[in-house]
């Protein structure tokens, strides 16, 4: 049917067929969209086609359908420009040969990349500018852009390293994104402006070179720069774009699929990039922190097939950034993660294995904190030994065999991370092992990292299994490794306790009152019969009966002894007792955290547990958590990881009460300064009462009183660090004696610990802590973990 005969239907079509026609018509739009949208992710999959020829077939479909489709067809390039930076030079020659086609396009895009620039570096998206300016530098190859345009952004983003009124992180920032683009662009700049380059990189090199590394001690895995030296990240990636500069600018990693259309890209005309102006630097600004590249293996560890690219080879960092890209793509998805990984376009040409152990081992121990959660990590790897069976398992066991090697050294939170992961790992495994090899840490300190790293899987294999288990899969030269058997301590047990003990026939009958399911007025009753130890006389009255919480809370953990899930239930049961006997009072919180300790000393899965649950049922105060665990009774457990377990939740816990309440104030803003007017809310919205002046200043009322109790946490923590370290540092000078012992560098890690796993909370308050606490007459060695946490920000 002719198109005018087509038309001429149309004009007597009815109402309803006409409606019909449009939805049609808007139907076929539709499907073609998602038709070029399908055609434009998939290219450069794998296909019976060549790339090149699937990359012509793509732009000529794309050209027919600019004139109707282009602001379509924009979106979708510039999207797959940032979100699939893997596939950069399919993308910039697939632009290349559409400017080519189409000059007014290519300008088009050109100007929608600009502002998508524009609007990642206000919002500090700094992922998003760097795959920008890469994808920018990229089109220069592909004839799309002008090397004076490129040349001149690059030279506005070093500019930032000149301003004295911004942070470090600022300049390292755009610095840093500068020098990852180089690898696509530096053959065409040192072909065509090479003096231009040269300049260029004087520029950069006096930057590196000027500026500070303090924070760079606290992010370092290991303390020794043995065997591999561990580089800051922009000192590493400079080494490698100056191999590549004395390399003659020649890499053999990246695919450059617009060399085969040189002939027909050369003829197009080249457009500039608009005139981009940074924004200044704001105190809300977000910058990415410096980081330490992770390394773990060298090219003698990898004894047969490829050889790995050297730690200063661009194809090292182009590789590591690849895999670390497909982490992020595919992290929530661990099988298909593993198979994309497995999977690696140019797996014949490297150690594949040796290179994504050592990257998935660089997120695991990524500081301050990893990008995902652990267990993200431990079940990949899990995943990796199925789908490659005969080699993935020796590699990884060769990685914890180096990672064991270097623990001596070893950061704190890597330790712990270290710990968790493998404890994981092995509960997978059946803790199969080769143990007898570390047969010789039964000689050692408990205290020294290879005794303590054994105790401490092995305390995290029983969480995951049970205690006769573990006790039979290690050798017997391990025994004094292996932990104690999990049982609850009963101080008032008719069987073992003194009769003359103070509180042992209430206990009884306590028990008796809580088994026949008595109410809490019958158990109140019950305690009310014991005397108080700390009355002095009878006009006195004390803020709490020590005698009351012990017996009160021996026999309910006792008599829930059996699981979690009983101690629970008591605990809850009886939330009014602990409410009537212990209160708001530290005193008695301390009592209740004592007891229960004296309890479960030999089960710290169930003291981690029961803490929690303290927490939760505000039956004990987050500062009396920390008070606590810094007490002279907690000596001896103070160097364990469970500790430290309690101590993190409890901070976390802190944090989110406060998240919480900041967000229901922001959010009651929000909807007090709401238009009235606006006829657009949604029906939720109106449901939702509008709240009154009174309630917002109630609200914001008690987020103060959460933020003064969070600034009281750690204004505790780090008190009592600085006590603890300071008189460690007194005596061990007094006496003569090395400061720098086992037990110190646990303590100074610990220190590090909490500013970096809490760093975005520490830092609202680190003016006060520079103020009250972290002063310049402090001893240099604490003063230093201050500092280092700082300088991630300055």
């Amino acid at each position: 049917m002719s198109r005018r005969k087509f038309d001429e239907m149309s004009e007597y079509a009815s109402p309803a067929d006409s409606g019909s026609a449009r939805k049609r018509r808007r139907t076929d739009a539709v499907e073609i969209e998602d038709r070029l949208e399908s055609l434009i992710i998939r290219v450069g999959e794998k296909s019976t086609s060549s790339l090149e020829s699937n990359l012509e077939g793509l732009a000529s479909v794309l050209e027919a359908d600019i004139n109707n489709y282009k602001g379509k067809i924009l979106k979708i390039l510039s999207d797959c420009a940032v979100k699939m930076p893997e596939k950069t030079t399919i993308y910039t020659t697939l632009v290349g040969l559409l400017n080519a086609k189409n000059y007014n396009f290519g300008g088009e895009f050109v100007d929608m990349m600009a502002r998508k620039l524009k609007e990642a570096v206000k919002a500090c998206m700094w992922k998003t500018a760097r795959y920008v300016l890469r994808f920018f530098a990229d089109l220069v190859n592909c004839h799309v852009i002008s090397t004076n345009s490129l040349l001149q952004l690059l030279h506005t983003f070093l500019d930032t390293a000149r301003d004295d009124n911004s942070p470090q992180v600022r300049s390292d920032t755009y610095v840093y994104a500068v020098l990852s683009c180089l690898p696509w662009v530096g053959r065409e700049l040192y072909e065509k402006k090479e003096q231009d380059l040269e300049r260029l990189l004087k520029h950069i090199e006096i930057y590196v070179r000027k500026r500070s590394r303090k924070h760079m001690p606290g992010l370092r895995v290991w303390r020794s720069d043995r065997p591999h030296p561990q580089e800051e990240y922009l000192d590493c990636l400079w080494a490698q774009i100056c191999k590549l500069r004395s390399d003659n600018w020649q890499e053999k990693h990246i695919a450059r699929p617009y060399v085969a259309f040189d002939s027909i890209l050369c003829e197009a005309l080249q457009h500039n990039i608009p005139q981009i102006t940074l924004p200044p630097h704001h105190s809300d600004n977000t910058y990415t922190f410096p980081w330490v590249v992770f390394r773990l293996f060298d090219y003698t560890d990898c004894p047969e097939g490829p050889v790995l690219p050297g730690a200063h080879s661009i194809e090292r960092y182009l590789i590591e950034e690849h895999l670390h890209n497909i982490i992020k793509e595919y992290h929530l998805e661990r099988k298909q993660c593993a198979a994309v990984l497995l999977d690696f376009p140019l797996k014949h040409k490297i150690p594949l294995e040796y290179m994504i152990v050592e990257v998935v081992m660089a997120e695991l121990f990524h500081l301050p904190v990893p990008r995902y959660l652990e267990i993200c990590y431990g079940s990949l790897l899990i995943e990796l030994c199925k789908l490659q069976p005969a080699t993935m398992p020796q590699v990884l066991a060769q990685a914890v065999e180096l990672l064991f090697d270097r623990i001596d050294t070893m950061n704190v939170c890597c330790f712990d991370r270290f710990v968790n992961w493998f404890g994981y790992h092995l509960s997978n495994f059946q803790f199969k092992w080769s143990w007898d090899d570390w047969l010789e840490a039964a000689q050692l300190d408990p205290m020294h990292p290879r005794a303590k790293f054994i105790i401490e899987v092995l305390l995290k294999a029983m969480r995951l299994s049970y205690r006769q288990r573990i006790a039979e899969v290690v050798p017997e030269q391990f025994d004094c490794f292996v932990p104690l058997k999990p049982e609850p301590v009963y101080k008032f047990s008719i069987d073992t306790a003194d009769a003359d003990l103070p509180g042992l026939d209430t206990a009884q009958r306590l028990e008796s009152v809580v088994r026949a399911k008595g109410s809490t007025a019958e158990v109140l009753q019950t305690l009310a019969e014991l005397p108080n130890p700390l009355r002095e006389n009878e006009d006195s009255e004390p803020t709490h009966n020590p005698l009351q919480i012990q017996v009160f809370l021996q026999t309910i953990l006792h008599l829930g002894s059996k699981s979690f899930s009983h101690a629970f239930a008591g605990i809850s049961k009886f939330l009014k007792v602990f409410e009537s006997i212990v209160g708001n009072n530290e005193e008695g919180q301390l009592i209740v955290l004592r007891e229960m300790h004296d309890v479960w000393s030999t089960h710290q899965q169930m003291v981690v547990m029961l803490c929690d649950k303290f927490l939760r049922t505000q039956i004990v105060s987050c500062a009396t958590m920390a008070n606590w665990i810094f007490s002279k009774e907690m000596t001896s457990e103070f160097t364990k990881n469970y500790i430290w377990e309690i101590l993190h939740g409890t901070i976390r816990k802190m944090n989110k009460h406060v998240a919480k309440l900041q967000r229901e104030v922001n959010e009651a803003r929000e909807r007090r300064t709401g238009n009235e007017s606006d006829d657009s809310s949604s029906d939720d919205e109106e449901q939702r009462p509008r709240p009154s002046e009174e309630e917002i200043e109630r609200m914001e009322e008690k987020l103060e009183t959460a933020q003064a109790d969070q600034k009281n946490l750690f204004l505790i923590i780090f008190q009592r660090f600085i006590m603890i370290l300071s008189e460690h540092l007194v005596r061990c000078d007094t006496d003569g004696r090395d400061f720098n012992t086992h037990w110190y560098r646990w303590t100074i890690g610990r220190l590090h610990q909490i500013f970096m796993m809490h760093n975005t909370q520490v830092e609202r308050y680190s003016q006060t802590l520079s103020t009250l606490l972290f002063t310049q007459d402090l001893e240099p060695h604490i003063l230093d973990a201050f500092n280092q946490f700082v300088a991630l920000r300055s």
